[in-house]
């Protein structure tokens, strides 16, 4: 079979495998990169380029980094220039103009991290926890002007366990993307696969996560806590002020139990964690990050505030 040109268009880590798996294929040719331009990092703000960027880089596969491609005409001419039989686009992190989406042979082809029409849009995995989702997914789509409303071409469902963690769920994303991809590139262009219009109902939007969501409210129950507390676990995190620190919050346990005590009040303290008295429940926190230190056990954080 004639190997299947593509550019690929990503950033973060979640693409990484997908890129990975595309280069190392004898199916197809990864013609080039693009990816956001090199962002400051750490403490001395020095220019650090994406994950995407450093494989290619490592690799020989060209680099381009428009800071806004829909405005950069040489870099699309570069693209057309290249011939490409697909763009792949997954979590790149720019709007791509129809002048863009003209450009390779067959589609562009988008991979996002729900079960289309449901959460459309930027933060996907994190919402479906924060929300009590049971199950996600990801799915292929062809990429169209609007937001996340392309045709879609195959979906793969994920279940969500009752702790997994948005990161470990970026994770079994990351994992099974690189072969639904390769499916979708391969059955668009032998025919074999018809994409489908996206149905109207039961579409939502996944908007960006903002810092005063990741607040805890103890008026809410311990299992919509739990369920914040592991949908944005380190990015950025839930959180709550105690003695005018902030107090990060890793990882906790609801219980269906009534204790008497005000809400937010630590009512128990025992080796396993403190239990917070909640709007509905009883929440467990087993590890937490305080301000200024380190991740650590809750029980020791108490034991700290104790001395």
């Amino acid at each position: 079979m004639e190997k299947i040109s593509i550019v690929f268009f990503g950033t973060p880590d979640i693409g990484l495998k997908s890129l990975e798996h595309f280069y190392n294929s004898d199916k197809f040719d990864v013609l080039a990169v693009v990816t956001q331009p090199d962002k400051p990092s750490g403490r001395g703000q020095k220019l650090t380029p994406s994950p995407i960027k450093k494989f290619a880089e490592e690799n020989g596969i060209k680099v381009f980094q428009p800071k806004s491609i829909r405005k950069e005409p040489d870099i699309i001419e570069a693209l057309e220039n290249l011939k490409p039989d697909f763009f792949v686009t997954f979590a790149f992190g720019q709007i791509l103009s129809q002048e863009v989406l003209d450009i390779p042979k067959y589609e562009t082809i988008n991979l996002h991290v729900s079960l289309l029409p449901k959460y459309r849009g930027a933060n996907p995995i994190q919402r479906a926890i924060i929300n009590g989702d049971t199950e996600t997914g990801i799915c292929t789509m062809i990429t169209e002007l609007g937001l996340d409303c392309g045709d879609i071409c195959m979906k793969d469902p994920i279940c969500i366990t009752p702790d997994m963690n948005c990161v470990e769920l970026f994770e079994i994303c990351a994992s099974q993307s690189p072969e639904l991809l390769e499916q979708t590139l391969i059955g668009i262009k032998e025919g074999t696969i018809t994409p489908q219009k996206q149905c109207e109902e039961g579409v939502c939007f996944a908007d960006k996560l903002q810092k005063e969501e990741c607040e805890i409210h103890w008026e809410k129950s311990a299992h919509e806590i739990h369920n914040l507390v592991r949908g944005v676990y380190k990015c950025p995190g839930a959180f709550f002020k105690y003695n005018d620190k902030i107090i990060k919050v890793l990882e906790t346990k609801p219980i269906d139990e009534n204790l008497d005590g005000e809400i937010g009040s630590f009512i128990r303290f025992s080796k396993e964690g403190i239990d917070v008295k909640t709007g509905n429940g009883i929440l467990r926190l087993i590890k937490v990050k305080p301000e200024g230190k380190g991740e650590m056990f809750a029980r020791d954080w108490a034991n700290g505030l104790h001395k």
